[in-house]
């Protein structure tokens, strides 16, 4: 049951990253999982582990980590379609 609310916790960390960039994220909601995920990671290797605590994850710094994350993968992928 943790895991099935990691990844509720971590689903909605990525779209609401996305909702506050305005951006939608590649893979629904396989790639917001993702997002929030890795968003985490990064959020709490930069910002430390503080504020509320939901199914493990630091939200505001998951949060951050997750819209840090999505700007520089749009940032990325805007720049691979001005290659082609």
């Amino acid at each position: 049951m943790g895991f099935l609310w990691s990844l509720i916790v971590g689903g909605i960390i990525g779209w609401l990253a996305g909702m506050v960039l305005g951006k939608d994220i590649p893979g629904g909601i396989i790639g917001n999982i993702i997002a929030g995920f890795v968003g985490s990671w990064l959020g709490t290797l930069i910002l430390g582990n503080w504020g509320p605590n939901v199914a493990n994850f630091a939200i505001i710094p998951a949060i951050i980590g997750a819209i840090v994350l999505v700007l520089l993968l749009s940032l990325i992928l805007r720049g691979f379609r001005k290659a082609r």
